[in-house]
């Protein structure tokens, strides 16, 4: 709805997405960022989003299922470990900083600009869940853009519900 209304404000969006287009940071650890941090923040549309890009590029449900308690599930790496703890560290800003101790853990894992990019995508994530949030959203609403399909093997479109309001589904 917002790219609707505020067309500027999704360009601004969409700009924030490109900064991290050849940063050094692989797209699926980011993706992980952007699940993580939505799963601090609470939002369920996104939390649908991401778990669905992951699962796409080939992550295993279990890894996802495990990241609320990634500190005790051995299978992450410790880059993942390294961006999870800065992602939850600076998703939460603790007294309103970054403890040290994860600072340093992040560094040894991430090259300073590598590290801004963790930062930007941790930040841009909160500010899109935090303008999300308060605005009606179908929580499974995510639709994964595919590949066309052969014609021939697509099913029917369905017909919109009668009386049905495209902002808020659900109504």
């Amino acid at each position: 709805m917002y790219a609707r209304v505020v067309p500027a404000g999704d360009q601004t969006r969409l700009g924030v997405e490109s900064c991290r287009v050849g940063c050094g940071v692989a797209e699926r650890l980011l993706k992980l960022v952007y699940l993580r941090a939505s799963q601090i923040n609470g939002f369920a549309f996104w939390l649908d989003m991401h778990w669905k890009d992951l699962r796409a590029a080939g992550e295993p449900e279990q890894k996802l299922y495990m990241l609320r308690v990634w500190r005790e599930w051995p299978e992450y790496t410790e880059q993942e470990r390294a961006a999870l703890d800065w992602t939850e560290a600076v998703t939460r800003l603790t007294n309103g900083e970054v403890p040290e101790s994860v600072y340093d853990i992040a560094r040894a894992q991430f090259t300073e600009p590598e590290l801004a990019t963790l930062t930007l995508a941790v930040a841009a994530i909160t500010l899109w869940n935090r303008f999300k949030l308060p605005l009606p959203t179908n929580a499974d609403g995510y639709e994964r853009v595919r590949p066309p399909r052969d014609p021939h093997l697509q099913r029917p479109a369905r017909a919109p519900a009668t009386g049905a309001n495209p902002l808020h589904p659900r109504r």
